[in-house]
């Protein structure tokens, strides 16, 4: 399916030097932003007090937000689970205060916003339980960045395993970067998100490897730098298609799904730019300066032995 059709092919890589050193310029930014600043850790991570209430009828979440940020909180989380009467409330740790002395402050400010609010649990999550969530999320990382590393050399060939690897850990960098330069809160749903940008990017990729390699058995006598042009300029249709459709369904959560998937569309909506971006531009010219060339990805054919035939 194609909504349009470009009849002349775009110079993409004539572009490609000037568009990586920006590419560069922007990942050490990113790099640096995460180790001098750091991220702002959901208590997902940090530890905190878990707090289950339940109401009457159904509960407004806007109204217990302004409830607990009455008393000051800015990082905390609050959303349904279960019914639309349960609530599950996240404080994170505080000087001076226990679960107890926390929970307690925060049941009476509910009631006062309104009644029929009910206690039903209440537990601290230790630091330790954070730290376990960072070693397994990183962890996750480094297998999902390994399985598409084998998966691109299996079904192309290593230059282009390469280069995908690094356009997507790019992307990947980026958003922490910008996680990182802003303060944004980085939690369990961000995590998903850029794990989730990782498999998207990657399949941006292999979209235009394929047209790559389709290109190279048809077009035997074009330089690399003009089949990847055409590669890319072929698939633009379908970018614009998928990615577009993607991103409005992104931009609902982000402007429709409140404070819960908020930034969770934020990490979506910044890893579908820059997929595409680093598919285009990053990818297709590290594959390109690597030395990627048609009897890298076109098996030639066997011509068999006339001497045998004779000897038959």
């Amino acid at each position: 399916m194609e909504f349009f059709r470009i009849q002349k092919t775009i110079p993409f890589m004539r572009y490609s030097v000037v568009l990586n050193i920006i590419s560069a310029m922007f990942f050490i930014a990113a790099v640096t932003f995460i180790v001098l600043r750091g991220f702002n850790l959901s208590i997902e991570f940090t530890g905190g007090t878990v707090m289950e209430v339940s109401y009457e009828q159904t509960a407004n979440l806007e109204e217990v937000r302004d409830a607990i940020g009455s008393l000051g909180y800015s990082d905390y989380q609050v959303q349904n689970f279960g019914t639309s009467r349960d609530v599950m409330i996240r404080l994170p740790v505080r000087e001076g205060e226990d679960s107890a002395t926390q929970s307690e402050s925060i049941l009476q400010a509910l009631k006062q916003a309104s009644s029929g609010v009910e206690l039903r649990r209440v537990e601290f999550v230790g630091p330790q339980v954070g730290q376990e969530l960072v070693h397994n999320g990183l962890m996750a990382l480094l297998v999902v960045v390994i399985g598409i590393m084998v998966y691109l050399a299996f079904r192309f060939e290593w230059k282009f395993a390469i280069a995908g690897v690094v356009a997507n850990l790019h992307d990947v960098i980026i958003i922490l970067g910008f996680f990182a330069f802003f303060q944004w809160e980085f939690s369990l749903s961000v995590l998903a998100g850029v794990l989730a940008v990782l498999g998207y990017s990657v399949n941006e990729s292999v979209v235009i490897m394929d047209r790559i390699r389709e290109n190279f058995r048809k077009q035997r006598r074009t330089s690399v730098s003009e089949v990847i042009n055409s590669a890319i300029t072929q698939t633009m249709s379908r970018t614009v298609i998928t990615h577009g459709s993607t991103q409005i369904m992104v931009l609902a959560m982000l402007i429709f799904g409140g404070p819960t998937l908020h930034y969770f569309a934020l990490a979506l909506t910044i890893g579908i730019w820059f997929g595409i971006y680093s598919s285009v531009f990053v990818a297709s010219s590290i594959a390109m300066w690597l030395g990627v060339k048609r009897e890298d990805l076109v098996k030639p054919v066997k011509k068999e032995d006339p001497s045998a035939e004779i000897m038959e």
